[in-house]
């Protein structure tokens, strides 16, 4: 006989009744499991797996002996009783609790198919133990399994140990999820998900407050008239302009740029950041002051050291807000040989998001330089370090590469030499305000 394939899936309730109402009926087997379409071996188990027994009380608590038939025992209770015990009629004496030969006499039927008693005729006025199959009962009983083996933790303390002493210090020194796993995935015996039920568990040394925090974006604001959409320097550079250049030519490198203040104040040091859209590099630069001449200043000496022709090449095209700092486009796009080494856009007023990853590649920075801190007792070399260990973090978005990794295969190379771009190794990365101090 052909064994039908097993198709992998588990009973549902709606099987479970048929067989329920095929065990009451009488059916056998065979003809249950091609009603539900499964083999008849998963039924068989199925039942014998979740029989039930109908307990009522002091029902089984005359249950015949095995031998009762042939016993021949007399005078347990009185050595002067000379009847056998089994026709004693004392209601406090039984077989069951004064004979140590009592074995409780069972049903043969119940050790062959069906194992139960859901079509027994005689199942009212049994005196034996009884066994019946619920659809219900089963289906309960199946539930409570699936929940408590996926309840605990999966792992051997020897395992949580080793895997404490991996991950618990790479956290601590500011690290992702996404680097730890891009770098050590053949050393994690577990998914994210588990991970981080684990570290929410208290069983690292590391806790959730050494991880970052989850990311809360503003709810988007209504696009409204600004005056600044009649300023001088926003014609023919504006988002839709931006768009319409895109598309008309999609191959061409997108650079996001943008300042990163320290605190409100009117002087002092700001970042200067730079984002390669194609790979997620960033570039960051300490200018003395948030203005145009500053700007300029880094322009100009990028320029110097990469030759026109190579400025060209790595920003073709730079997307940035509205900040007074870049409203003097015609001087960052040429050189001071009136060489045109590339084009400014701008992001509509109050959006942002029309930014959005170099917004996002922004909370690398606040994770060690938090927001309202003071960038004057900085240098140059120090936001360096920063640049590199943001750049050496593996991300998700680039499958499990670094922004330094992708930025050596797709951008001029000589951008990494000019700027001292350098790799970082996978567990020295560390993001955590002591990186600069």
């Amino acid at each position: 006989m052909n064994k039908r394939k097993h198709d992998g899936k588990h009973l549902t309730l709606s099987q479970r009744i048929i067989i329920e109402k095929g065990l009451c009926d009488n059916d056998s087997f065979l003809s249950i499991a091609k009603r539900i379409g499964k083999d008849p071996g998963t039924v068989s188990k199925e039942v014998r797996k979740h029989l039930m027994e109908n307990v009522v009380s002091g029902r089984y608590e005359d249950i015949p002996c095995q031998h009762y038939k042939t016993c021949t025992i007399k005078g347990l209770c009185s050595s002067s009783c000379c009847q056998p015990c089994k026709m004693c009629t004392r209601p406090s004496i039984t077989c069951k609790t004064i004979c140590s030969e009592y074995v409780e006499k069972s049903c043969d039927k119940l050790i062959k198919p069906p194992y139960c008693c859901n079509s027994c005729t005689k199942k009212g006025n049994c005196k034996l133990r009884r066994k019946f199959y619920s659809a219900k009962y089963a289906q309960d009983t199946y539930t409570e399994t699936l929940i408590s083996s996926r309840e605990g933790i999966n792992q051997t303390p020897a395992d949580i140990y080793m895997l404490d002493q991996l991950i618990s210090p790479l956290l601590k020194k500011g690290q992702s999820i996404a680097h730890i796993y891009a770098n050590h995935a053949a050393e994690i015996p577990c998914c994210r998900k588990t991970l981080y039920n684990y570290i929410d568990r208290g069983l690292f040394q590391a806790r959730n407050v050494d991880m970052r925090r989850r990311v809360r974006y503003k709810v988007r604001r209504q696009k409204t008239s600004f005056s600044i959409f009649t300023k001088e320097f926003r014609l023919g550079r504006t988002y839709d302009d931006y768009l319409k250049y895109v598309k008309a030519n999609p191959n061409v490198n997108v650079v996001q740029m943008d300042t990163v203040e320290g605190t409100k104040k009117e002087s002092g040091k700001v970042l200067l950041t730079m984002l390669f859209c194609n790979c997620s590099l960033m570039l960051i630069f300490l200018l003395p002051d948030k203005t145009e001449a500053s700007v300029a200043d880094i322009f100009d000496w990028l320029n110097e050291q990469l030759g026109t022709d190579t400025f060209h090449e790595l920003f073709p095209l730079i997307l940035t807000d509205n900040g007074t700092e870049f409203q003097n486009p015609e001087r960052l796009e040429y050189s001071h040989f009136g060489e045109k080494r590339t084009s400014i856009y701008y992001c509509n007023p109050h959006s942002s998001w029309q930014k959005g990853m170099l917004e996002k590649n922004h909370e690398y920075i606040r994770l060690v330089i938090p927001k309202g801190k003071n960038l004057d007792n900085y240098s140059q070399n120090q936001i360096s370090l920063l640049m590199n260990h943001i750049n050496s973090e593996a991300r998700d978005k680039l499958n499990g590469c670094t922004p330094f990794k992708l930025s050596k295969l797709l951008l001029n190379n000589k951008l990494h030499s000019v700027i001292e771009l350098k790799d970082i190794a996978p567990d020295e990365v560390s993001l955590i305000p002591e990186l600069l101090k």
